[in-house]
């Protein structure tokens, strides 16, 4: 075979240059030469071709191609050339004007004798895929080296055979050495935790010899002295070399959370095994999986009987039967279960769905057994819609049924009754509160027996008793039943061995219309009763087209005395207390209302709406502050001399000692006005003072101890005994006007008061005469020791301003005689 020899160009320059063309093609490259003495630019074929230019270019043509931002780094390359004498070339890289394409243009200077430069040979090179190739691997570098640090792991590479190894930058910085360190497998060995390095130098030189992959998990000590652990795994490179590479992690966080995991596990379930409410797991079929000793107790149900049950199963099947077309799955709310035996428990559930370590899906659930709790709810909601004393509905209880019935479609069916027993004061005053107890319970039972199944029986406050029918033909119509419930209550009820005769006013009332409410019912028929009591004891009355006109009238001016209460529209007028001398000692306050339509409105004229009204309390605090503020100026227009001490007197009907916030209110009335305590007379009448409970006497005593006094109005007209006297928390008598009309010409009168100043006087008390009309009467009364006076004799109750005035006169007249 003939050898091929080497062919010579030197004849043949054409084919040479062809070759040399095809060269740059293949290379992307083409050369130039530029001679700077002549002009002369040389741009090969294969430059030409490289860069799309035509056979007549220039090197300005070619500079063109190069882009903007590299046109002064092209620069400084000229200028190196021209500067550079060494022999090494200088290069460059540009890119095109599109910025897609790299070149490598390197480039040598040649120089004449005379030391000038001849000639730059140069080469034009497309890198673009180079330069490409080289980020790539520069960027999977990067990457390689922030993967190894995320993760905290680094590469190894062991000779098994000269036992030298290399380790990755990241390798150093985990093991805590210092950075190109020189590092052997025994040096590797040295970092292992004593405890460990037997059977890890055992599996490597496995490794070595088997050439099987290994993973394991060891200590190390750093050389610092820190404890970390380390996942190492390595294999062998290749079958024919003995060397071994792998990767090696710090998972000391890793394990310390699992560990810390482990621990709150642990606790966890030892938490739920003991924790003392019901706690299961369920899976996605709602079957229960595991439960806590707690729930098994509480259904009474051990755990293998329970697994495999799925939510309704577990339900009770009354509260099944509610749920039936919803989704029997627990979650969060209130359930049903049902024990073993069959009986229900009121559980609270809280219900949380939460993943298993393989992706499955399980719930969590929480039963709280409310069972005691919903009892209790019960209970004081029994409490507070039903009357503790008889068991009867109260109040809340009468607005929900009314509420239910005027509601239905049977509305004008339906019929009310409002009962009042008639004098049952004098029976709570004269016998006492217990026996009172006792009367109203018996009345509540005769009720209930003797009603028809359409009526229910409730107890509005005191003696007041409310009857709801929902049939009343059933009953027999409106009037039948309404004498039925007369009869009823007019009966003698043995109490204590006594029989206690009693009556009733009754008022009845229908519906007038679709839109009649449960509240206008009930004002309709106690407008009725009003109107029954005033012809007299047990008498029964219809509410009528009339009086219901009257009841909207009370309505609408039991909304304006709301309003002109909130809005400061009453005013005070003020009737001195004067002493056997004629000086002002105090001044009750009595409440007036300018009515915008009405004129002025005395008191019998509104207090009885604000009584039925439920207003008294809010009456009370308006006039309490009015009251303290007009007194407090009292002294300066005094000058601090005449009238200087002069107290005010409040007469309290809806505010009394028994109030939780009775001692607050009157606080801060005082601080509000800065009125001495000691001003202060607060009048309660008779009946409020008796049988007080602790609570309301620790309150008086506590404005006693203020300096606070209070008095009792109306003494003698609650029908108890003078020796009632003794027992009432209070510091001033008031004789009752009825006793002061007759002092001079009644002997019983006369004796009455006299009995009442000489007990006051004995027991340390002042007494006040009410209703002092004439001469004979004030005379009589100083006579037997009365202490200050009130009346029309001294002065009727005059407006605020015309009593200051009173008060810069001096003492008050007081008629002559004996």
């Amino acid at each position: 075979m003939v050898q091929p020899g080497v062919v010579n160009f030197a004849d043949d320059p054409a084919a040479e240059r062809e070759v040399l063309l095809r060269a740059q093609l293949i290379a992307r490259m083409g050369s130039w030469t530029v001679e700077p003495g002549t002009g002369r630019v040389y741009l090969s074929e294969g430059l030409r071709r490289l860069c799309g230019l035509p056979a007549a270019s220039t090197t300005e043509d070619l500079i063109d191609l190069v882009h903007a931002e590299d046109r002064d780094v092209l620069t400084e390359f000229s200028a190196r050339l021209r500067t550079d004498r060494t022999a090494a070339p200088v290069e460059l890289d540009v890119r095109d004007q599109t910025g897609e394409r790299s070149f490598l243009v390197r480039a040598t200077a040649e120089w004449d004798d005379a030391g000038e430069l001849a000639a730059v040979h140069g080469t034009v090179q497309d890198v673009t895929k180079i330069r490409a190739l080289e980020r790539q691997l520069s960027q999977d570098g990067r990457l390689f080296r922030e993967t190894q640090r995320v993760a905290r792991m680094g590469t190894w590479e062991w000779d098994t055979e000269t036992g030298e190894c290399l380790w990755s930058s990241m390798l150093y910085e985990l093991a805590g050495v210092d950075p190109g360190t020189k590092i052997t497998y025994a040096d590797y060995l040295r970092i292992v935790h004593p405890d460990d390095r037997t059977w890890v130098d055992q599996r490597w030189q496995e490794l070595a010899t088997a050439r099987r992959p290994v993973e394991c998990e060891h200590r190390v000590v750093r050389p610092d002295g820190t404890r970390r652990v380390f996942r190492v795994r390595g294999e062998a490179a290749d079958s024919e070399r003995a060397i071994m590479i792998g990767t090696c992690q710090d998972v000391t966080e890793q394990r310390s959370t699992e560990t810390r995991m482990q621990r709150s596990s642990k606790r966890f379930t030892d938490l739920v095994a003991i924790t003392p409410v019901g706690i299961a797991l369920f899976d996605d079929a709602e079957r229960l999986v595991d439960a806590n000793d707690a729930l098994c107790s509480l259904l009474g149900m051990g755990l293998e009987r329970l697994r495999g049950m799925t939510a309704e199963q577990l339900t009770h099947p009354d509260d099944r039967e509610a749920r039936r077309g919803s989704s029997s799955a627990f979650h969060s709310g209130q359930r049903v279960l049902a024990t073993a035996a069959g009986k229900p428990v009121y559980c609270e559930l809280n219900a949380t769905v939460s993943v298993t370590d393989d992706g499955r899906r399980f719930w969590l659930v929480v039963f709280a057994d409310v069972t005691d709790r919903r009892r209790t709810a019960e209970r004081l909601r029994y409490q507070a819609t039903h009357d503790e004393l008889t068991g009867l509905p109260g109040r809340a209880a009468v607005k929900e049924l009314l509420a239910a019935l005027l509601g239905g479609s049977d509305h004008e069916r339906i019929a009310l009754l409002f009962c009042d027993v008639d004098n049952f004061k004098r029976v709570n005053d004269s016998l006492g509160h217990d026996v009172g107890d006792e009367l109203i319970t018996a009345l509540a039972r005769r009720l209930e027996r003797g009603l028809p199944p359409s009526c229910t029986v409730a107890r509005m406050s005191g003696d007041e008793y409310v009857v709801i029918c929902s049939d009343v033909a059933e009953a027999g119509g409106v009037e039948v039943l309404a004498n039925q419930v007369a009869s009823l209550l007019r009966t003698a009820v043995p109490v204590r061995g006594q029989l206690l005769r009693v009556s009733a006013s009754i008022g009845a009332a229908v519906p007038s219309g679709p839109e009649t409410t449960g509240a206008d019912l009930l004002r309709f028929a106690d407008a009725a009763m009003f109107a029954a009591k005033a012809r007299g004891t047990g008498r029964v009355s219809l509410a009528s087209d009339a009086l219901i006109a009257s009841a909207n009238s009370q309505m609408l001016l039991e909304g304006q005395l709301r309003e002109a209460i909130a809005n400061d529209q009453l005013v005070l007028h003020y009737q001195p207390v004067v002493g056997p001398d004629g000086t002002v000692l105090s001044a009750e306050a009595l409440v007036r209302w300018p009515h915008p339509e009405r004129g002025l409105l005395m008191p019998g004229d509104f207090l009885p709406v604000a009584e039925q009204g439920d207003l008294q309390g809010e009456l009370d605090r308006w006039v309490l502050r009015t009251a303290f503020s007009e007194a407090a100026e009292w002294p300066q227009l005094c000058g601090g001399v005449l009238g200087g001490g002069v107290a005010i007197a409040v007469n309290l009907a809806g505010l009394v000692p028994g109030d939780p916030d009775f001692v607050d209110i009157v606080s801060s009335a005082v601080a509000a006005t800065g009125i001495a305590w000691d001003r202060v007379i607060l009048e309660l009448v008779e009946t409020s003072l008796i049988d007080l409970p602790s609570r309301s006497r620790e309150a008086m005593a506590e404005l006693v101890e203020r300096g606070v006094r209070f008095a009792v109005d109306d003494f003698g007209t609650g029908y108890s005994s003078l020796a009632r006297l003794k027992e009432l928390p209070a510091q001033i008598i008031k004789i009752d006007r009825r006793f002061v009309s007759g002092v001079a010409t009644d002997a019983s009168d006369f004796a009455v008061a006299r009995a009442l100043v000489d007990m006051a006087r004995a027991m340390g008390r002042s007494c006040v005469a009410e209703g002092v009309e004439n001469a004979t009467q004030f005379h009589v009364l100083r006579g037997v020791g009365v202490d200050a006076y009130q009346g029309w004799l001294l002065s009727r109750p005059i407006p605020a301003k015309e009593f200051r005035e009173v008060l810069k006169l001096g003492p008050v007249h007081i008629p002559s005689g004996a």
